[in-house]
């Protein structure tokens, strides 16, 4: 009988162990999916930070391509630029 009651005891405390231990496996194994899920999201927000720089700078690049052909008269048949010297 007395036995018997240890081994019971023995069974009880060592399925509550094996149950913290579970317990405890899944709580690591949500912080770690937590982590890598959070890891994930700032390397998409960096990347679309890397990819509206790059946007802006294609678009202010463009820009200056587009001033500079003005100023040169690039898109036009002749420059507004007068050439006439010491007209008085």
């Amino acid at each position: 009988e007395q036995a018997r009651k240890e081994r019971e005891e023995l069974d009880r405390m060592l399925e509550e162990n094996r149950k913290r231990v579970e317990e405890s496996q899944k709580k690591e194994a949500l912080e770690q999916q937590q982590k890598e899920e959070e890891r994930f999201r700032e390397l998409e927000r960096l990347q679309r930070q890397r990819e509206e720089a790059l946007r802006r700078k294609k678009l202010e690049e463009e820009e200056e391509r587009a001033n500079q052909m003005k100023l040169l008269g690039k898109n036009k048949s002749r420059p507004k630029l007068s050439f006439a010297i010491g007209s008085k």
